[in-house]
């Protein structure tokens, strides 16, 4: 049997993660004094009421070590190959320390896999996993199929405020609060590298979404993979973004509007809004 691990920066629903039949490990999410485990005692609904609720910029960071090797160990006491797709490297640790733990539990028969992406785009990959491994596949064929599919996706968002750009450091406070004055939107990517990149800026939600709609039809999706609609806190945002895509032809139901959870929305804040897919 192959185990297919992530972590919570995948952002699944726990009801998913069972039909899916995918380990999740979660990530801690510390709101003022108060630390928290993503889908454990903190569901996204939660996460964004108490972002509203105390105004204090979230910090996030590793599952502890020993969750982890604790998994690694269950699988491979019974005998089970393992793939674990982990958030970027370019935004947290935990590819890095998985690899760690993984030599420390002398588990060579986990795959470790940098997802170069996180929230949807790590998703998507999880879910290919998934799909391979119910086809049968091994765990060395999963994870190649993983690492060379994960340059293919394209994700980009626009956020609502620059005030989490400017809590984290990415910006001045001269630059938050002139953009803040002018509505500017900032629009976000995850990067070929896994960073986090702002290579746009709108006037206003409305061009945001314009230009987020420009970036879809710069690189057509693949018809092979489903496109995903996500949204922080706010699922208006999610709709108003499904119903853009669809109106250029391509299909987006309503469960695959998704929910951004605190890995990456403790970096954008609430009502962003955005999309990924894998091109063509």
């Amino acid at each position: 049997m192959v185990r297919i691990i992530t972590d919570s920066a995948a952002d699944f629903e726990p009801a998913e993660l069972e039909r899916l039949n995918i380990v999740c490990i979660p990530l801690t999410v510390q709101i003022g004094e108060e630390a928290y485990q993503e889908n454990i005692n903190l569901s996204k609904e939660k996460f964004y009421t108490l972002l509203e609720q105390t105004k204090e910029f979230p910090k996030t960071s590793q599952a502890p070590i020993q969750t982890v090797l604790d998994i690694y160990e269950d699988a491979k006491k019974a005998g089970d190959d393992a793939v674990h797709i982990t958030i970027s490297s370019a935004i947290s640790g935990t590819y890095q320390t998985a690899l760690a733990i993984r030599d420390m539990a002398e588990y060579d028969r986990c795959h470790v896999v940098d997802s170069l992406n996180a929230t949807g785009g790590q998703r998507m990959l999880v879910e290919y996993a998934v799909k391979l491994r119910d086809e049968g596949k091994s765990a060395a064929e999963i994870a190649y199929a993983v690492e060379a599919m994960r340059g293919r996706i394209i994700l980009f968002a626009c956020m609502d405020t620059l005030e989490y750009l400017y809590l984290g450091g990415r910006i001045s406070r001269t630059v938050y609060t002139l953009g803040s004055m002018a509505q500017i939107k900032p629009i976000i990517r995850v990067a070929e590298d896994g960073s986090i990149e702002v290579p746009a800026k709108a006037m206003g939600m409305r061009k945001g979404l314009d230009i987020l709609c420009k970036k879809i039809a710069a690189n057509p999706p693949s018809p092979d993979f489903p496109i995903y609609a996500m949204y922080t806190g706010n699922r208006e945002g999610g709709v108003k973004m499904a119903e853009r895509i669809r109106a250029m032809g391509y299909d987006v139901p309503d469960e695959r509007i998704i929910n951004v959870g605190a890995a990456i929305g403790s970096h954008v804040g609430p009502n962003a809004l955005g999309f990924v897919y894998i091109k063509e």
